[in-house]
């Protein structure tokens, strides 16, 4: 079953810490974003192989977007 991992607010990518085909544990960081000049550790929802990655760095963002999918 996928699992999404969404923007928790607007803001723009900052660095993809994931491949696609990686393993990922739950908690652990898979991108990185700024919003309000801040550096926001996105982290997966679930362990499991990240399936695809939706951003790339640089991209802006809107709040819930999804930025990668786990399997």
């Amino acid at each position: 079953m996928a699992t999404t991992v969404e923007a928790p607010m607007v803001g723009k990518i900052l660095k993809i810490e994931k491949n696609v085909g990686d393993h990922v544990d739950e908690d652990e960081v898979v991108i990185v974003m700024e919003a309000m000049k801040m550096e926001i550790p996105i982290v997966a929802p679930v362990s499991g192989t990240v399936k695809e990655i939706k951003v790339s760095p640089g991209q802006a963002v809107e709040a819930e977007q999804v930025l990668a999918i786990i399997e």
